[in-house]
């Protein structure tokens, strides 16, 4: 059963940096061997871990241009599709110049990236609303190279959902490699993969730690941690809704975290009940039933005041408000990665269908960082034309900056230039 605590703070923790030394060890080593042994590394780490022999690191051309799928599942997604392009279009940036007075000309120069990797996972975890969401900013940012890294499944083929996917975003570079080792291809390269600039997508804690690792040699989106959501209801939300929506976390991983925040011991005790006759109906109830035990919680307070404070605490991936009048405490809202307002507005309808991105900070990290977007896949350079008007007016003022920090070539680079007729 669900605990109740008083606090954010006496929620169990999750794995800390000591008990990761030993995984961190391990991915340290592939990627050492990828960078050494390229492809043969791949195929061997393949029959490794995947259990399975394949030809080929590349999906097939074949494979990319068969029919269209015309199923009920094909055409969700595809709306899917439409509706999270149509999001991030709105954060799309253009440069932008402005002239001075004395003449200087100062902007910003955008500009995408040229090359990127998407990591999609295999097995149980093979989500094509994923390649969804790592993919379309960087379309709409103007990524002109988009190619995707998954395992192969236990025929040694990739998985046909994400192929499905790949076909709707027409992504047609395709490489059927998984693990820490797909990162380090994507990083370093190997004979048959061209390495890239950047590597976004989810994994498990071997891909993580070595999107980790690789950062520097490339750009990744994030070091994504196990899924959160946090509820902050009063006394009038439908304990059904919040137990359904406690659940859905749940069921990705036994390491996920659920948390209800209420200022009603009533709804408490209501969320723990419906929690057991809900569970008891999943298909991936054991699972379910490690996180909810483990690391979820229902944290009861004095007033939804407090509630929030608790919350921001917490800076969820997810954070959810089944309260009267969400949009009236919004700005209590401090650090969360998506929010959901009101009760028709679950959790599920922002990973699947609304348009926003479901890439999402975790672990307190909503702190800092911000959900996967277009900005992400651009890069930003500072445009510096000085006239020989602003050099008379401010040159001596360069130089006087320059020859405090001891720095006196800096200082001539501009002296020469004011002695110059």
């Amino acid at each position: 059963m669900i605990k109740i605590f008083q606090s954010a703070a006496e929620l169990k923790k999750r794995e800390n940096e000591q008990d990761l030394e030993e995984k961190r060890q391990a991915v340290l080593k592939i990627i050492n061997r990828v960078r050494k042994e390229g492809d043969k590394a791949l195929f061997e780490l393949t029959k490794q871990f995947d259990k399975v022999d394949i030809e080929n690191l590349k999906v097939g051309q074949e494979q990319l241009n068969h029919e269209d799928d015309d199923s009920e599942f094909a055409q969700a997604l595809k709306d899917a599709y439409n509706r999270i392009y149509k999001f991030h279009q709105k954060q799309l940036k253009e440069s932008w110049f402005y002239t001075q007075e004395d003449g200087t000309i100062l902007g910003q120069k955008i500009t995408p990236l040229d090359r990127i990797g998407i990591y999609v996972p295999g097995g149980t975890a093979a989500y094509p609303s994923s390649v969804l969401m790592n993919a379309v900013p960087a379309q709409v940012a103007g990524v002109k190279e988009i190619v995707m890294a998954t395992p192969p499944n236990k025929d040694g083929d990739i998985n046909p959902n994400v192929l499905l996917a790949a076909k709707i975003l027409g992504i047609k570079e395709i490489y059927l490699v998984g693990g820490a080792q797909a990162i380090a291809a994507l990083a370093y390269g190997t004979e048959t993969i061209k390495p890239v600039d950047k590597i976004v997508g989810p994994g498990n804690i071997y891909v993580a730690l070595a999107k980790r690792e690789v950062f520097g040699q490339v750009g990744i989106d994030m070091i994504a941690g196990p899924s959160e959501i946090t509820i902050i209801a009063d006394k009038y939300a439908n304990s059904k809704f919040i137990a359904a929506d406690l659940l859905s976390q749940a069921e990705h991983d036994t390491m996920a975290s659920s948390v209800l925040i209420t200022d009603s011991l009533e709804q408490a005790k209501k969320v723990q009940e419906e929690l057991e006759k809900q569970l008891q109906l999943l298909p991936r109830k054991e699972i379910a039933k490690a996180s909810i035990e483990q690391f979820g919680g229902i944290i009861t307070v004095n007033s939804l005041e407090q509630a929030f404070e608790e919350a921001n605490k917490i800076a969820p991936e997810h954070l959810e408000l089944l309260i009267e009048n969400p949009f009236e405490w919004l700005p209590k809202v401090k650090h969360a990665g998506a929010i959901f307002l009101g009760s028709n507005s679950s959790e599920p309808v922002g990973d699947y269908f609304a348009g926003p991105n479901h890439v999402l900070p975790t672990s307190g990290t909503a702190r800092f960082s911000s959900p996967l977007n277009v900005d992400d896949f651009m890069k930003k350079s500072s445009i510096i034309s000085y006239s020989r008007e602003a050099l008379t007016k401010n040159g001596k003022k360069i130089i006087t900056l320059a020859e405090n920090e001891g720095l006196d070539a800096h200082a001539s680079a501009v002296k020469v230039r004011l002695e110059e007729e």
